[in-house]
């Protein structure tokens, strides 16, 4: 086993403890933050199943960015779901054997990384070209789109100009969920790739990428439109009353 392997195996371990554990913390501690009013973005649905619905089309079709600016939806979408189509591709890795959908989903993952890095160089261009979010934009915002540019960018070096070895790749992948640990091919691409995905694993729960998880917390989303029907009160304010007597 080589330096450069137990370099990576240590640096995925920390990657996937920070990752984990960050998301679960940033999660119960959105779990937890007071909603005392009633804000749902109007016009909002009344019933909690028109709430469910809302919120898929939220995240599924990005509606409400659809109707605010259709030049920030198209870029955003076109990052989202090459992004989705390229993980749903990486999941192989993780496999044996590999699931059906994921070996049908192969070939569509594999040219989604261009749509992806489409996406990110519009997004990116944004920032740049738009007064008012240029004046808004720090240099986090710039770095996170860079990072995930370089990731696009030696994945699809790996897939169309330098070859790697993949089955021993995924033997190295596998061999660290199974803690049975194979040596990882030393190519400059694929380590390079790898160690920026690692880098955004550890930033990514302080990171502005949590509006992921942070969309369903979001009470100007996930609530029903429904003051007049229905008293709200805060979890903390019903606890507030229930010691009080």
């Amino acid at each position: 086993m080589t330096s450069l392997t137990l370099f990576y195996i240590g640096l995925y371990y920390f990657a996937a403890l920070v990752l984990i554990g960050g998301l679960a913390y940033r999660i119960v501690e959105y779990s937890r933050t007071p909603a005392p009013l009633k804000i749902p973005t109007t016009p909002a649905p009344t019933t909690h199943l028109g709430v469910a619905a809302r919120m898929a089309r939220e995240v599924v079709l990005f509606e409400s960015l659809f109707k605010s600016n259709k030049w920030i939806w198209v870029f955003g979408w076109l990052f989202h779901v090459g992004l989705a189509l390229v993980l749903a591709r990486h999941v192989r890795y993780f496999q044996e054997p590999v699931w059906f959908w994921v070996e049908f989903v192969q070939p569509f993952g594999k040219y989604a990384s261009f749509m992806m890095l489409a996406g990110l160089a519009g997004l990116w261009a944004r920032r740049f070209l738009v007064d008012r979010v240029r004046y808004i934009s720090t240099p986090s915002d710039h770095l996170m789109l860079a990072l995930l540019i370089a990731i696009g960018l030696t994945g699809v070096v790996m897939s169309f100009v330098s070859h790697t070895d993949i089955i021993a790749l995924k033997a190295f992948a596998l061999g660290l969920m199974t803690f049975d640990w194979q040596p990882l091919p030393a190519d400059g691409p694929l380590l390079a790739h790898l160690f920026l995905v690692a880098l955004l694993m550890i930033i990514f729960p302080v990171s502005k990428l949590l509006h992921a998880p942070g969309i369903f917390f979001s009470p100007t989303r996930n609530q029903a439109d429904n003051p007049r029907e229905t008293r709200h009160i805060a979890p903390w304010a019903a606890a507030l009353e229930r010691d009080n007597g």
